[in-house]
């Protein structure tokens, strides 16, 4: 009797935790018994059964400074998942997303073992900044599962074959999502406006991102005595949310209660990543903010090639939702622009309607990008023992 496949998962921040569960259950759908899972990965990796050997949230790191200083501890943290690969001897190694993290690890285990196939799943943004990982990406692993169909050209271009498997994000699911459901736990009545607050998920982006959106809320609950203010908080984040934000916010916990929330809200406020996508599913108008390190940021506003930051808005080549970055995401400016969008309903929706536009352009409606995934992981595996 063969052993099982044996595959190993690498995800260092919640949105790779998240793809790397959905990695791993459509490779079950397919193996049943006949595969096992070990590798790095948070909570919805755990569930379907990647016990990860360290608590990943201490590798999510924003901002140069930031890495510099916990340079040390991602190498202690590299040199565990690649003693966890020897030991375990995976057949193949995904790698998600966390581009130095995950880049370590491969370069370390290509040199021991250039036969052991490495596939790197969410390219780095090349088309944004920095060209050349490209090349790097290139010389580390044998294949690229990209979530951007602008992707490919550059990673080709340096020989690396790229199979584009969509954004899970666009695949959420709000069937089951209730906004009145939310507002009825909470208290709030059906007519009241909601504001969704979105602070991030890393340690990082609330210490820099939370006080001006808390500054904007002040500002514009001074205005609208009737506005309430829901946070969804990211289990990584949860606590620290809940201890600054308690005090004018109602601070919810869960991936229903995000999606109820998402559902329930007149507008947000979010951070810049993968939640503004969401919003957009769910039909959200919404205010980006996004704030770095003074260091990081004046060196990539000398590296970045494109003024957008939010996926639809890259992909519409507009600002369709308003980014205000670094000094411009401050109380003042944040209140103006949710303001705006509060008493303006014609605008909420104009909004709304061009924000699923650019959804269409970002390849909404295509196949599930875990079953994409996980036929090219096995594609690739067969290909290499062929």
């Amino acid at each position: 009797m063969s052993k099982p496949l044996c595959v190993m998962l690498v995800a260092a921040e919640a949105s790779g935790d998240d793809r790397g569960a959905g990695l791993a259950r459509a490779l079950r759908a397919r193996l049943g018994d006949d595969v096992r899972f070990v590798g790095v990965g948070g909570a919805r990796m755990a569930a379907e059964g990647v016990q990860s050997p360290f608590d990943i949230a201490e590798l999510s790191i924003l901002g140069l400074l930031e890495g510099l200083l916990a340079y040390r501890k991602v190498v202690v943290r590299v040199r565990a998942t690649v003693a966890l690969a020897q030991r375990e001897k995976p057949d193949v190694v995904v790698l998600i997303d966390s581009w130095g993290f995950t880049l370590r690890v491969a370069q370390q285990l290509r040199k021991l073992d250039p036969k052991l196939p490495l596939i790197k799943y969410v390219a780095p943004q090349v088309w944004a900044t920095r060209p050349g990982r490209a090349r790097t990406l290139a010389a580390s692993v044998d294949h690229l599962l990209s979530i951007h169909v602008f992707d490919a050209p550059y990673f080709e271009a340096e020989g690396l074959a790229t199979t584009f498997v969509g954004n899970s994000a666009l695949t959420l699911d709000f069937s089951r999502a209730d906004g009145a459901r939310l507002r009825k736990d909470l208290g709030i009545t059906p007519e009241a406006p909601v504001l969704l607050v979105l602070p991030g998920s890393r340690p990082g982006e609330i210490s820099r991102i939370l006080p001006p959106f808390a500054e904007a809320v002040a500002i514009l609950k001074a205005q609208r005595p009737d506005l309430e203010v829901v946070i969804p908080a990211a289990p990584t984040v949860a606590e620290t949310v809940k201890a600054q934000a308690s005090g004018w916010a109602h601070i919810v916990e869960g991936e229903a209660a995000k999606l109820d929330a998402m559902k329930a809200a007149t507008l947000a406020l979010a951070c810049s990543g993968t939640v503004t996508t969401e919003l957009a599913l769910a039909g959200v108008p919404m205010v980006v903010g996004y704030r770095l390190g003074a260091l990081t940021h004046a060196i990539l506003k000398r590296l970045i090639r494109t003024p957008y930051i939010t996926l639809f808005n890259i992909a519409a080549q507009a600002f369709v939702a308003p980014e205000l970055v670094q000094d411009d995401c401050n109380g003042p400016n944040l209140a103006r622009e949710v303001g705006r969008r509060l008493d303006d309903p014609a605008l909420r929706a104009a909004q709304v309607e061009a924000q699923t536009a650019a959804l269409s352009k970002m390849g909404r409606g295509g196949p599930d990008p875990s079953e994409v995934a996980a036929d090219t992981v096995l594609k690739v595996l067969a290909e290499r023992r062929a």
